[in-house]
């Protein structure tokens, strides 16, 4: 397609998109004369407003109830019941202490075993298969219980509240916005203010650098307000921007209660936190994950956390041939001192990012308590699911290897010893931390059939509500009864049509009965079911039935599962199988699973690994193109909509006139230094750059000859041959000025994406964190001007290609 057809192609689809995005409202509603219905007015209308009467009723905003309570929701990430001071951790939590001891501390609170399924609960109060959220965004499919969208049958904790006079902030973690929703041209309907947050300011992924984060501030991407040389760390800026939003919202109406969801990015990889706050841990984790896992156990049932009696489960509880290697846990007596050395590190960093957020969280409790809004400001304060596996087991300087299936390898990651939770890292402790964290329960996030992925901290506190202090909570509870609980406390109740849509009842019970219940009171909760990356289990009265599940038995064949059956109400842990003394228990409990699959679009279950899944091609308001044109002087391009030139041939093509005979800078860059590419001009010559995983060396391309000012069109070609042994990319890389080779070589490509974190494609600077150490971000392109960068995947030889680049570069 020549470049006019393709412009007028694109303007013909803008206008497609338009004409979908602007349907029409609904009309009023009439009376049988066609006279418009005013409901609630009880004015009157005359000719002349004099001879008329107003009535404000229908037009004045719905105030909150008398006393309703401020709410603070604080939600970290991947933290098992074993890591926080609170429940007897290593980890010192100083604000989350203060809260406890002014609240109440609950032993038996779940999750999902994933972040987006429980945190759509938390939204909506609706189990996440109701919400279209079976796991992660990214891992979405054509299913109802899996589509990654909400559904219009379920309304938002946040919509209610705004409804009913309060203010809504949304801080922090997102990571329920489709990903090809993520993307400064796409719909915003699942965006936080359009599900009923006045106000947003965070990251729309999964996860995202702690120095160099990817930010929105309500419906617009914006850049870090400074760098990390002056300081800068998200979790330093959520805080600054919540006291923010709370001193304008006190500023200009103090009587208005209000809802706030603080979710920094810890504790979820990367670990990242300054030097000095990782020193505070030196030594204390010297003992090894096996060690720490029998201490903790002990300290909670010391604190009460934990029934005397409690037994430590495996680290390893399923057998070698049936668990996926990235999940092993290898013991600490095994290791080398190098590597007890490291790991040891890995732990005291993220234990230090733990703090070090929890002192920012401190700050808007400060503000609180100084504008003497903490009395009735309810607290809660949690994590999504349990501690992370994904540093596979021998930890990670680049999270990102998981995710493309990608070993780690030793030597490479103590090469990094000294500058771990620098933004020289993407780093992750290996999975025995993820097993200590999650003590005393098997297995760790993901694993929804073991409570080591769904048992998580859960503490409430609200001076004016609560008359107990510093007290304990056994009842067993799940992430869908906390928006049951927050409508009990605010007088409100969920919609049963809404827009016109009739909603899904809600999964979950109010909790608000603890508050004044003893510790060892009776449950309200009933049941609840369990079910992530093909892992499941049913708890039902105390009883808990779990599905052994192993992708590399054979993938699929659920039907060949064994459950296993735990008295949870008796047995913690679960660490007594009783399947064969009651076979009538198990079979009530598996039949149960059934009924709630049923009932919650759990079918079909999808056990396919990282790289299958996060590989699905989704609908989008954009088909997938061969040719792909990108302009200067625009937003980064998320990965989830940018040109996908994973596991295939591709070419870049670039027109640029160059002007100073000095000219530099980036001219096409997408990701970062933990994996992407990146086309630039130094010292007068042309590069590319593959960065693959961040991976020393660099695979570098540099033009054999120098460039003078004039009109060029510059780029590259990769041409696949083959698959290496991990499921990298194999081929010959071309470097071209013109239709002159001037560099080639041998190259590797990532199987799967640069970088949860997003880094989007840029054109003419690279945001955020450097692809390549040969510029520094942001490297503006400067001594010349882009018209245009092409990315092609589309097969065709590049000399093809170049000649109509060509011919659009003299055009202008």
């Amino acid at each position: 397609m020549k470049p006019k057809q393709l412009l007028l192609s694109l303007a013909c689809s803008l206008c497609v998109f338009m004409a979908h995005a602007s349907e029409e409202s609904p009309a009023p509603a009439v009376d049988d004369m066609g006279i418009p219905v005013n409901a609630g007015f009880q004015g009157t209308m005359e000719l002349d407003v004099r001879d008329s009467k107003a009535d404000w009723t229908p037009f004045t905003p719905k105030k909150a109830k008398e006393g309703s309570p401020n709410i603070l929701f604080v939600l970290y990430d991947d933290t098992g019941l074993g890591a926080w001071s609170p429940y007897g951790g290593r980890i010192n939590m100083p604000t989350l202490d203060r809260i406890a001891q002014n609240g109440l501390t609950y032993t038996q609170w779940h999750t999902t075993a994933l972040c987006s399924p429980t945190r759509s609960t938390l939204l909506t109060g609706r189990n996440h298969h109701l919400n279209g959220m079976a796991a992660i965004t990214e891992a979405a499919n054509g299913f109802p219980g899996a589509s990654g969208r909400f559904p219009d049958q379920v309304t938002t904790i946040a919509e209610v509240l705004r409804n009913n006079g309060y203010s809504t902030f949304w801080i922090g973690k997102n990571h329920n916005v489709p990903e090809q929703d993520v993307a400064p041209g796409a719909t915003r309907k699942e965006w936080p203010t359009q599900q009923g947050f006045d106000r947003f300011y965070g990251f729309l992924g999964g996860e995202t650098n702690n120095w160099y984060p990817d930010l929105v501030e309500d419906n617009r991407f914006i850049d870090a307000p400074y760098s990390p040389e002056d300081g800068y760390h998200l979790s330093k800026d959520l805080a600054d921007q919540a006291i923010k939003m709370l001193r304008n919202q006190n500023a200009t109406n103090p009587s208005k209660p209000w809802y706030m969801w603080f979710n920094p990015g810890a504790n979820h990889a990367p670990h990242h936190v300054a030097k000095e706050w990782s020193d505070k841990y030196k030594g204390k984790f010297d003992d090894g994950y096996d060690a720490y896992r029998e201490w903790v156990t002990q300290k909670m049932i010391e604190k009460g956390i934990l029934p005397e009696g409690t037994v430590n489960t495996p680290m390893n509880p399923m057998p070698k041939d049936q668990a996926n290697p990235a999940d092993h846990v290898r013991p600490w007596n095994t290791l080398s001192d190098d590597e007890k050395k490291l790991f040891a590190r890995m732990a005291e960093v993220y234990a230090g990012f733990s703090e070090y957020t929890d002192a920012q969280v401190g700050r808007i409790i400060d503000y609180l308590e100084e504008t003497k809004q903490l009395e009735n400001t309810i607290i809660i304060y949690a994590a999504d699911n349990g501690a992370s596996g994904e540093g596979t087991e021998n930890g990670s300087v680049n999270e990102n290897k998981f995710f493309n299936n990608y070993p780690d390898d030793i030597k490479e990651n103590l090469k990094y010893l000294d500058s771990l939770g620098s933004p020289d890292t993407y780093n992750h402790y290996p999975t025995g931390w993820a097993s200590a964290f999650s003590a005393p329960f098997k297995m760790f996030k993901r694993y929804s059939q073991f409570a080591g992925g769904t048992a998580d901290p859960l503490i409430i506190s609200w001076p004016k509500g609560i008359k107990a202090r510093g007290e304990i909570r056994h009842q067993y509870h799940h992430s869908v009864d906390i928006v049951p609980t927050i409508l009990e406390i605010t007088g409100n109740e969920m919609p049963k049509v809404n827009h016109g849509v009739e909603q899904y009842p809600l999964s979950g019970v109010s909790m608000v009965y603890t508050f004044d219940a003893k510790p060892d009171d009776p449950t309200q909760k009933k049941v609840q079911y369990y079910s992530m990356l093909g892992t499941r289990g049913i708890w039902k009265d105390g009883w808990k039935a779990s599905a052994i599940h192993s992708p590399l038995t054979g993938h699929g064949q659920f039907d060949k599962d064994e459950w296993e059956l735990y008295h949870v109400a008796v047995d913690r842990s679960e660490s007594k199988n009783l399947a064969k003394e009651n076979p009538e228990k198990l079979k009530e409990l598996v039949d149960t699973w059934f009924e709630e699959a049923r009932k919650n679009n759990v079918l079909p279950l999808d056990d396919r690994s990282a790289a299958e899944v996060l590989g699905i091609e989704r609908p989008s308001e954009e088909a997938p193109r061969d040719t792909y044109v990108y302009y200067p002087d625009t937003a980064p391009v998320p990965e989830g909509v940018a040109v996908n030139i994973r596991g295939r041939s591709y070419k870049i093509l670039a027109n640029v006139e160059i002007k100073d005979e000095n000219a530099s800078g980036v001219i096409f860059a997408h990701g970062s230094r933990f994996g992407g590419h990146s086309l630039f001009l130094k010292d007068k010559k042309l590069y590319y750059v593959y960065n693959f995983l961040g991976i020393q060396p660099e695979q570098v391309f540099e033009s054999s000859e120098e460039l003078k000012p004039g009109k060029y069109t510059l780029g590259m070609a990769f041409e696949k041959t083959g698959t290496g042994e991990n499921g990298e990319i194999l081929g010959k890389t071309q470097l071209y000025i013109n239709d002159k080779e001037v560099a080639s070589g041998e190259m590797k490509t990532q199987p799967a994406k640069f970088t949860l974190s997003g880094d989007g494609l840029c054109v003419g600077y690279d945001s955020g964190d450097a692809v390549s150490a040969l510029y520094k971000s942001p490297g503006d392109f400067k001594g010349g001007v882009i018209q245009a960068v092409g990315v092609s995947v589309s097969g065709q030889p590049y000399k093809n290609l170049e000649l109509e680049a060509k011919r659009m570069l003299m055009q202008h």
